[in-house]
Formats: structure tokens, C-alpha cells, sequence
């Protein structure tokens, strides 16, 4: 974790009270605010402020410049694929070379995803940047590997977004697909980049030399066998600063303690599918269980950097090789479900797969984890068990959960596409980008906007989760480029 004190750090009490009583509609708002005065002289007068809501606004109005709502949405004039590339310049930040309230230091020109995400955020950022560079915004995507490369050196990771209460926690690793993406070869920049992504390794497995059988600590979890998998992890066990509300009222209803529930939180906000039936052990929220589940995507990533480091023909390459095949083989034997023909998540605590059909079996064909066999058993499952009106479903539970059915997701359409193409299943790849292509097209035709989700049945705008759907929208807006360009497709208009 940064040294950089968050928000609850600063506020402690003051925070807990403006967001447990949603003084602010949207409680990213307040965390997300610039001090008038030191934290100090602010917290002194709390502690003598009267009682009561309308008191504790007029204080908060008094002692905070809060950011604007959301991004105001550019007039839909041009048609959807001009509309994207027209987007970059709204959505483009400049430089921030100074932290300013929870917002971290960003020394490069940059993408934000848009609405209430006002930063950087880490995997967002690679499915943007398929976008930029079909666009020829090279200068762009450049800057947010810079700048990500930047938050690897200072802090050993990459955080969730850009701000001092994301630092706790990282997002699917995708650092080295966005390198690779670009496939810069001037000799100090591939050394530059090589190196963050050796070290983002480091942080990943930290803890992993000398884990016995059956241990785990922070990412790492060592199987009784003595395979090595990796878990999404917080070291905090409080409420999200950003989500305080929510998260109080979530361990609330359960009867397991709060802060084991805190940490789960903050492990599935890491994992990028916050929330989801894959993280839960009932129906409630407050069953999540993240911790004691090994992902498949997450895994599956690791490889690819493993992988890529190994080709890099750098001294350690033989090692990175040995991790990879390590983990390819430990993949093999407890994510591959058999049974059902994909891949799935390892349930830590009961030494057993997790049998639910996810969009994140695709993670291992997009790595090229899987041998020809479970990628051709994956798409005959896909097909059948995911593929929607509107593209491809995240799960096949309905729980209104955001990252459950009907919702579908960007990233998640792109890495099922590109999966499948690498293993020869170009006609399902193909209608699963044609499918997406149509809703947010059709979408596009009523509203005007992009979405950062999308209801996959009904072919609409998605719903559910902690806030209202945004628009912008960064990965949307990278991946249907992506889609139209790679396959020529021609939106629906009305």
C-alpha cells in the first residue's frame, strides 16, 4: 500500500458521517473533493459542528470545492464510428504533475473512462487503447502506458485508478498487453517498459517464496499439491472510501464479521467485476467470498505476462518461461472443468472448481493457455451457454448484480473475440463482435451516448450495480472501434 493517506485517513469520522448519511448523492463525490483549508483547521472545526444534515452540508460546502458532476456528452451529429473518434479529445486529460486532494500524480497526457471516472483507471485503459491506436492517436496511448509505467515505479503496482484510495489495490494486469500493443523497440523505452513489468510481477506473487502447501498470504495462495495460483487481495479491512455507504450497509446484513466482508469488497473491486454471482457464496451481497477464490482470468493474465517477459530475450527469460509453464500446468489441472468443457475459478477453501459458466472462461484462450481441444470445448460452451441477442452475456446468473446477466461488458466481448480468433473460431468471433457492434449501435441511434455497459438481451442500456450507468465511455468506445475496423461493420442507424 502507497504511504499516501486516503481520504478515511485524512476525514476519518467526517467522511464516515458524510457518506453513511448520503449527504452527497454519489459517494465517489467526496473523496474525489479538494480541501479550501489544512486538514487540520478542517477536522478542528468538525468536532464543534451542531448536529444535524443540513449543518453538515453548509460544512462541507464551506470546506470543499466539489468536481463536477459527470462529463457532459458531446452532441450525437456524426455518425456512431466518427462519433468515437471525435470522443478522444473530450475524454483526453492533461498532465496533473502534482497530487491534488486523493488524485495521484499523472505526468503524461492521458484517457479517462468518463462520468463520475474522472481518472486513469488501470485495465479501462488497455480496451481504450485499442481505440486510440486503430484512430492514430499514438501521442495518447503512449502517455497512458507512460503514465502507468509511472504509478508501477512509484508504487510497485498499478492501481485501480489514480487516486490515493485506490492504492490498496490493482486491477486484472493487462499492463503488458498494452506494451505489446504498441510494440515500441527503441531500446530505453522496451527496457523501461520490461522492467515495470517485471516488477508488477514481483508485487503480484509477493509473499510466494517459502509459502507452504495450503498457505496463502496476500495474492498468492500455494494449493495442497504445491501448484501456485494467485487471488485478488486488499490489505485493508475497511470500507471502500468511495463506497463507504454501501459497504457498511453490505456487512450489515450478514453475520460474518465486517471486516472480513470489507476486505472481500475490496478484492472484488480489484478484480474489475465488482460485483458478480462469481465472487459470492449465496445470494446476498454479503456473501461475497472473493479471497477464497482463485480467478481464472486473473491467472490467465499472469501468464500472458509471464509469457511476454519470457520473449523478451531478457537474462531472466528462463525463469519467466518456467513460471509460465508452471502456471499453464497448475491451470490445467485445477481451472479446467472438464465436465462442462471451459474453464472456470478454483474455490480455495473447498479444494474444488467453481462449476458456474463465466465470460472469464474465454481469459486462457486470449493468453493462448489452452490446448486446441478445451479452446474448440470453450466456444461450443460459449455459444451455447453466454451468446445473447446483443453480444455475449457475463454469467448466466441472474442475480442484478452489474456484472451478471443480462449485462455485457466491453472488455469482455473483445477478450472472447480475440480468444476464439487465435484458436480458429472466427465465426463466433465475428457475430459476437457483429451482436455488439448492433446493440451499442442501436443504442447509440435512440440515446445519442455510449455506455459503459450494455443489457445483452434486450440489446439496451445496462443496470445495476452501486451507481448510475455512466456514459463516455472509454472501453466501449475502444472495443466497437476495434470491432467495426476489424470487421468492417456498418452500425444500425434508427
Amino acid at each position: 500500500m502507497g504511504a499516501e493517506p486516503s481520504p478515511a485517513d485524512l476525514y476519518g469520522p467526517l467522511l464516515a458521517k458524510v457518506q453513511e448519511r448520503a449527504i452527497l448523492p454519489d459517494g465517489k463525490t467526496f473523496v474525489d473533493a479538494l480541501a479550501k483549508r489544512p486538514v487540520a483547521d478542517i477536522m478542528r472545526d468538525f468536532a464543534d459542528l451542531a448536529a444535524g444534515d443540513d449543518a453538515l452540508r453548509a460544512f462541507i460546502a464551506a470546506n470543499f470545492d466539489l468536481p463536477a458532476a459527470s462529463l457532459a456528452a458531446r452532441p450525437a451529429v456524426l455518425p456512431l464510428r466518427e462519433h468515437i473518434r471525435a470522443l478522444w479529445k473530450d475524454l483526453a486529460r492533461a498532465p496533473k504533475k502534482a497530487a491534488s486532494g486523493s488524485a495521484l500524480p499523472v505526468q503524461h497526457r492521458h484517457v479517462v473512462p468518463g462520468g463520475r471516472f474522472r481518472e486513469i483507471y488501470y485495465w479501462d485503459s488497455f480496451f481504450t487503447m485499442l481505440g486510440l491506436v486503430r484512430d492514430g492517436e499514438l501521442e495518447l496511448a503512449n502517455g497512458i502506458v507512460d503514465a502507468l509505467t509511472d504509478l508501477i515505479e512509484t508504487h510497485g503496482h498499478i492501481p485501480n485508478g489514480s487516486r490515493t484510495y485506490y492504492l490498496g489495490r490493482s486491477q486484472p494486469p493487462l499492463f503488458h498487453m498494452m506494451v505489446e500493443l504498441l510494440g515500441d523497440e527503441r531500446p530505453e523505452v522496451a527496457a523501461r517498459r520490461l522492467s515495470a513489468m517485471k516488477r508488477e510481477h514481483r508485487w503480484w506473487m509477493e509473499g510466494a517464496d517459502g509459502l507452504a502447501p495450503g498457505e496463502q498470504v496476500a495474492r498468492v495462495v500455494r494449493l495442497p499439491d504445491g501448484d501456485l495460483l494467485n487471488r485478488y487481495w486488499d490489505p485493508r479491512s475497511t470500507p471502500r472510501d468511495e463506497s463507504w455507504r454501501e459497504d457498511v450497509a453490505t456487512a450489515a446484513e450478514g453475520d460474518r464479521p465486517a471486516e472480513t466482508v470489507y476486505r472481500d469488497l475490496r478484492a472484488g473491486a480489484e478484480s474489475g467485476w465488482d460485483f458478480s454471482s462469481r465472487w459470492l457464496g449465496g445470494a446476498a451481497l454479503s456473501s461475497i467470498r472473493t479471497t477464497t477464490i482463485a480467478p481464472v482470468d486473473l491467472n490467465a493474465f499472469l501468464y500472458g505476462l509471464e509469457r511476454t517477459i519470457a520473449a523478451s530475450g531478457d537474462a531472466d527469460a528462463a525463469l519467466y518461461a518456467d513460471h509460465a509453464e508452471a502456471r499453464r500446468a497448475a491451470m490445467d489441472r485445477h481451472l479446467w472443468h472438464a465436465a462442462g468443457g471451459y474453464f472456470a475459478d478454483y474455490d480455495i477453501d473447498a479444494g474444488a472448481i467453481r462449476t458456474p459458466l463465466t465470460a472469464a472462461a474465454l481469459a486462457p484462450l486470449l493468453v493462448v493457455a489452452a490446448t486446441q481441444h478445451q479452446a474448440d470445448a470453450t466456444a461450443k460452451a460459449v455459444e451455447k451457454g453466454l451468446l445473447a441477442p446483443g453480444g455475449l452475456n457475463t454469467t448466466c446468473a441472474l442475480t442484478g448484480q452489474q456484472w451478471d446477466r443480462p449485462n455485457g461488458w466491453a472488455p469482455l466481448q473483445w477478450i472472447a473475440v480475440a480468444g476464439l480468433q487465435r484458436y480458429g473460431h472466427d465465426a463466433l468471433a465475428r457475430d459476437i463482435a457483429r451482436r455488439w457492434v448492433a446493440t451499442v449501435g442501436a443504442t447509440f441511434a435512440r440515446t445519442g451516448l455510449l455506455f459503459e455497459k450494455y443489457d445483452v438481451e434486450a440489446a439496451g442500456i445496462g443496470g445495476g450495480g452501486e451507481y448510475q450507468t455512466q456514459t463516455g465511455f472509454g472501453w466501449t468506445n475502444g472495443v466497437t472501434a476495434d470491432f467495426i475496423d476489424r470487421y468492417d461493420l456498418v452500425p444500425p442507424t434508427a
